[in-house]
């Protein structure tokens, strides 16, 4: 998968997410995983099958947090980002670090979240 292709998913889905988009924000990872995806929160379990995981997060978390892109970095089929989680209506931030592997149709995604 090339940069440019990794770059706008990246994007795309934080921008579905801000903006209340379900159906937007799940075109996004099915474009970049249609062989599967896998999330681990780091320090909370083992990795698991990523669409269950995403549907409780935007059940869960999307109408409580705005996403700021902090930083991108992409090296190859690998990327790291620093995510700044926003709690709507107040001034509380939840940092994160994400991982994401890009394999041959498979994604791989590992939070490090970093709670105030």
């Amino acid at each position: 998968m090339d940069k440019t292709t990794i770059e706008h998913f990246l994007h795309a889905q934080v921008r579905a997410w801000n903006t209340g988009d379900k159906e937007g924000f799940f075109a996004a990872y099915r474009s970049v995983a249609p062989e599967g995806l896998q999330i681990e929160y780091v320090g909370r379990g083992p990795a698991a099958e990523g669409w269950t995981i995403l549907e409780g997060m935007w059940a869960q978390q999307n109408s409580k947090i705005e996403i700021e892109e902090v930083a991108l970095i992409i090296n190859g089929s690998e990327v790291a980002c620093h995510n700044r989680n926003k709690v709507r209506g107040n001034l509380l931030a939840i940092e994160t670090i994400e991982l994401y592997h890009f394999d041959n149709g498979r994604l791989t995604v590992r939070y490090f979240i970093h709670q105030p």
